[in-house]
């Protein structure tokens, strides 16, 4: 991709994730280390902290009763290397303040926070990374899990309902899964894992249902695309062409994947730790960033429209 021009719109910020473009054009921003969720002003400016949700709130998307719904995966451990602030370290990714994994529902206008999920079917969440809701108002989200000295979780993908009566484990088990997206049709689910570096699709049949039978052995899914060099994949989005945007840890960026995952492009960032990436302004022409390393959240022009998202 050609050289990208970035705006600045908020630094300073604790560990940013989970950007969602508001409908007055503010954006709301994840802080993991905070365990906040904040506004930041349309054109840019300090940020405003919307609601305390505690843990570590990761990726988060608008519902279909306008409240922000948010992955809390929990607290993490953190390190400071240099100028940087990164999760994990030889003990590990899951911080003594832990307090489990779960699901929150944000009131906007309160900044209200109620607990939606914190297990499926007797099993605990681990560490709820990011989601994206589908047109019938249910949503899917991933569970990455937390690594410990001599132990990690196995992740998974689970499918709920946004009033909180339904939950179901979808795909079991995935490495670290962390960023997740739907075609613009809705009819494939796309998922990233972290420490694999691989990007995996599954078509769907129906809301919350795959197409293939889950086999015996490995996901089920397609694999379309593996990052080379050790490239570390965290959240995504889909653009309005289909094309699957990873945000690339290490070689700091967001990874272009064409539909059929013959086309792969990287626009590099000036951070190692980017994270997330959503559209909005005119046309869905702009890609809002956040770089976590450095703590900022930053726009630029997308070549193509994004997609416009269920809610």
């Amino acid at each position: 991709m050609s050289e990208t021009t970035l705006t600045e719109l908020a630094s300073g910020l604790h560990f940013p994730e989970g950007p969602v473009v508001l409908p007055d054009g503010d954006l709301a921003v994840c802080e993991l280390r905070s365990g906040t969720v904040s506004r930041v002003p349309k054109g840019g400016g300090a940020p405003a902290v919307l609601a305390t949700l505690g843990g570590s709130p990761n990726g988060a998307a608008l519902g279909p009763d306008g409240a922000l719904y948010v992955c809390n995966s929990g607290g993490w451990r953190w390190t400071e290397i240099g100028t940087f602030t990164i999760p994990g370290d030889h003990d590990g990714t899951q911080g003594d303040d832990y307090i489990g994994g779960r699901i929150q529902r944000v009131d906007l206008a309160t900044g209200a926070v109620t607990d939606l999920y914190t297990e499926c079917e007797g099993h605990p969440l681990k560490a709820p990374n990011d989601l994206v809701f589908d047109s019938t108002g249910g949503f899917w989200f991933t569970d990455h899990g937390h690594t410990r000295r001599r132990d990690r979780d196995r992740g998974g993908v689970y499918y709920a309902k946004a009033d909180g009566s339904s939950i179901v484990e979808a795909i079991w088990p995935l490495d670290s899964p962390n960023g997740i997206g739907l075609s613009p049709d809705g009819a494939h689910l796309y998922v990233a894992e972290t420490h694999a570096g691989r990007v995996y699709t599954w078509p769907l049949s129906g809301p919350g249902q795959l197409a293939n039978p889950h086999p015996p052995f490995g996901n089920g899914g397609a694999l379309l695309h593996g990052a080379p060099g050790g490239d570390l994949y965290d959240s995504l989005g889909v653009d309005g062409e289909g094309y699957v945007c990873v945000a690339t840890l290490t070689n700091g960026g967001i990874t272009v994947i064409s539909p059929d995952g013959k086309s792969v492009e990287h626009a590099a960032l000036p951070d190692p730790l980017v994270t997330n990436i959503c559209f909005g302004g005119e046309d869905l022409r702009t890609a809002f960033v956040t770089m976590s390393g450095t703590g900022k959240l930053v726009s630029f022009e997308w070549p193509r429209p994004g997609l416009r998202l269920a809610f």
